[in-house]
């Protein structure tokens, strides 16, 4: 087997693996790149092999940066099988056409306005070709083994961090390679553990959180904190939310801060996102992939005022506060959240929460990092806001965590590749499994090629 690198290599989005063998083409993972614009526009460059030669996709989970390129890969020529768990079908569903939306809304702007350096501005995708990639997703259960044809045999198996997440166990003949996918983790506030794994002769591994340990601090504890001094303002908490997975653990966390009296119970809050509505909902069809009861996760979806409407979300905007808001996307890189930013940005008395790991590039990342302005839809807007973040609420196993996780293996893999991370989380990790467990570790390239075996 050869196994190169598409995506993935240097940054934590764009996942993307192409594993051949003397039988099959695999693509595991066929993920969005995004944050600097020099990785955007990869998204726009063809692929160094034609898609009308993947024989299979293979999904670990429904996230943008995993899954989002599908329909570009369809609307090129893909017309074989995505295989992916029941769970990332029904969340693909919801994101890919969401993307699909905001790549048609983001052109229709920018050619409104004339922001864009193209004439006419372009969607990457359409709704119609999200839609067509929709119809090749088959669903595979977790632990069951499925042939992707030849003598190659895919296993998915439970990886935590979202619904329907899972790790590839990818077979052929008596050589073995297993994809991490993102791995979530052991102790998450409502999802399950990733499973186990105890061998595998080569392992691609994540490193989003390579470099890190999460505050063991209660989150619930920051959460209360930030909404109150923001309620004592008189201000806005606005949380750029990622839909799938974020969404539904804040809104968990302020129910029990409400519950517990902790901040007041009848505080505003709005999830103004569609697909975050319908994602909680998914919740309902997978009570065997997380934690909450019956009651629990009902009382979840109903802590939140749902905003349907286009009118409804621009009054938010004109809205006094104090109350929150959560809104796509999570990093503040399209979505309803950016008009909420534009308005909310220029004031002291607000607040502009992260929850989670900001890729470089990114309005949320420049604005963690101290930018006094951001730009959106062509103009700069001033950060006056608080900017906060709640970094121990991620869906992603931290570098303790994946160490765990790795000393599980009763025998080390012939090599461990380093991937989905930021370059210097990447080679922390690489150093640390290498010193702690002995293990050959490697850190690949973009679009590098290795033989296996």
């Amino acid at each position: 087997m050869q196994l190169q690198f598409l995506g993935a290599t240097g940054t934590v989005t764009g996942s993307k693996y192409l594993l051949q063998s003397h039988s099959k083409n695999i693509l595991v993972d066929c993920g969005l790149f995004q944050g600097f614009k020099q990785l955007r526009l990869r998204n726009w460059r063809p692929l160094p092999f034609s898609p009308k030669d993947i024989d299979a996709v293979v999904l670990t989970h429904a996230h943008i940066d995993h899954s989002g390129y599908l329909p570009l890969l369809v609307k090129h020529g893909f017309r074989g099988p995505v295989y992916c768990t029941s769970g990332t079908r029904e969340l693909c569903e919801i994101l890919l056409l969401d993307s699909a939306k905001l790549q048609e809304e983001e052109a229709e702007y920018s050619n409104k306005y004339s922001f864009s350096k193209h004439k006419p501005a372009l969607p990457l995708y359409t709704r119609e070709d999200a839609e067509r990639s929709l119809q090749q997703l088959q669903v595979v259960e977790t632990y069951k083994e499925k042939s992707l044809g030849g003598t190659l045999q895919l296993q998915l198996l439970p990886a935590g961090h979202i619904l329907g997440a899972a790790m590839a166990y990818i077979t052929e003949d008596d050589t073995s390679i297993l994809f991490s996918g993102d791995l979530g983790r052991p102790n998450d506030l409502i999802l399950s553990a990733p499973a186990t794994v105890k061998n595998a002769d080569y392992l691609v591994v994540e490193s989003t959180y390579g470099n890190r340990a999460h505050d063991p601090s209660d989150p619930l504890d920051k959460l209360e904190a930030v909404i109150n001094r923001t309620i004592q303002r008189g201000g806005k908490v606005v949380i750029p939310t990622f839909a799938v997975g974020r969404a539904q653990t804040l809104l968990y966390c302020i129910y029990l801060l409400k519950k517990q009296h902790r901040i007041p119970a009848d505080l505003p809050v709005f999830l103004n996102s569609p697909m975050a509505e319908e994602a909680t909902a998914v919740f309902d069809n997978h009570s065997g992939e997380h934690r909450l009861t019956p009651e629990q996760s009902e009382a979840m979806c109903r802590t939140a005022r749902i905003v349907t409407s286009i009118d409804e979300s621009k009054s938010l905007n004109t809205r006094k506060g104090p109350m929150i808001i959560l809104a796509g996307s999570g990093m503040a890189t399209g979505g309803r959240v950016v008009h909420h930013l534009k308005e909310v940005a220029p004031d002291a008395r607000n607040t502009i929460l992260f929850s989670g790991f900001q890729a470089g590039g990114t309005r949320g990342a420049a604005m963690l990092d101290g930018a006094r302005e951001i730009k959106i839809h062509g103009e700069y807007v001033p950060v006056r806001a608080e900017v906060a973040i709640i970094d121990n609420l991620s869906a992603h196993a931290d570098a303790n965590e994946i160490m765990a996780w790795l000393k599980h293996f009763q025998n080390p893999p012939k090599q461990t590749f380093i991937v989905h991370g930021e370059p210097v989380a990447a080679d922390a990790l690489r150093l640390r499994i290498e010193e702690q467990l002995g293990w050959d570790v490697y850190v690949p390239d973009y679009l590098e090629r290795i033989a296996l075996g």
